[in-house]
């Protein structure tokens, strides 16, 4: 997969106003809103602001003030939602990338899911 942006996947219309979304928490280089189609009693997704395609793209060529505020974010998402270690039962965060990966919007993000058991990540390939 190659990092070249898609400036019209739904998450870069959402940024740029053009798309409602309901937030969550909004910093200088991210932004959190719930998930239209919750899988979890919490889901909320966190984008950075940049145009990043997944998260080894954001690690390698994000500023240190982005990866910073991103990862801050995430924590504070979950303390928020009461999903954190300190505030709840825990969570899971997943991140896809590429076809493998199966990922639907190229642009980085990342779930938080909470509220419940998750269950098993993956199931093992036949």
């Amino acid at each position: 997969m190659s990092y070249d942006y898609d400036d019209q996947n739904i998450f870069a219309k959402i940024l740029r106003g053009e798309i409602p979304n309901n937030t969550v928490l909004e910093t200088d280089h991210t932004l959190a809103f719930r998930d239209l189609y919750p899988q979890a009693p919490t889901h909320v997704l966190v984008i950075p602001k940049g145009s990043y395609v997944s998260f080894d793209h954001f690690a390698s060529e994000a500023s240190e003030a982005e990866i910073v505020d991103y990862t801050r974010a995430i924590a504070e998402v979950c303390r928020m939602e009461g999903v954190s270690l300190t505030a709840g039962d825990g969570f899971r965060m997943i991140s896809n990338a590429g076809a493998d990966g199966v990922q639907e919007v190229p642009h980085l993000h990342v779930h938080i899911l909470g509220g419940r058991p998750m269950g098993r990540m993956v199931a093992k390939a036949d």
